[in-house]
């Protein structure tokens, strides 16, 4: 399932980061995704068939990217 995320998108993981959250915010969009936790800050880069399989859901989208996704 490919999973349409842009920079600034807010995605609940599968799992708990150490710090127990699981919301992180997608810095980076490429053969790679970057990711920020949104507990402590904390800053991690998953090749992009690794987050697919990590990503649980979309819990909001950037503002700039709202648009653009329901046309």
């Amino acid at each position: 399932m490919p999973t349409n995320v842009h920079p600034g998108d807010i995605v609940r993981l599968r799992k708990k980061h150490p710090c127990g959250s699981y919301e992180w915010e997608v810095t980076r969009v490429g053969t790679d995704v970057g990711l920020r936790c949104l507990g402590c800050n904390h800053k991690i880069m998953l090749t992009r068939s690794a987050f697919e399989r990590a990503v649980k859901q979309v819990v909001s989208r950037a503002a700039e990217n709202v648009n653009q996704d329901s046309e």
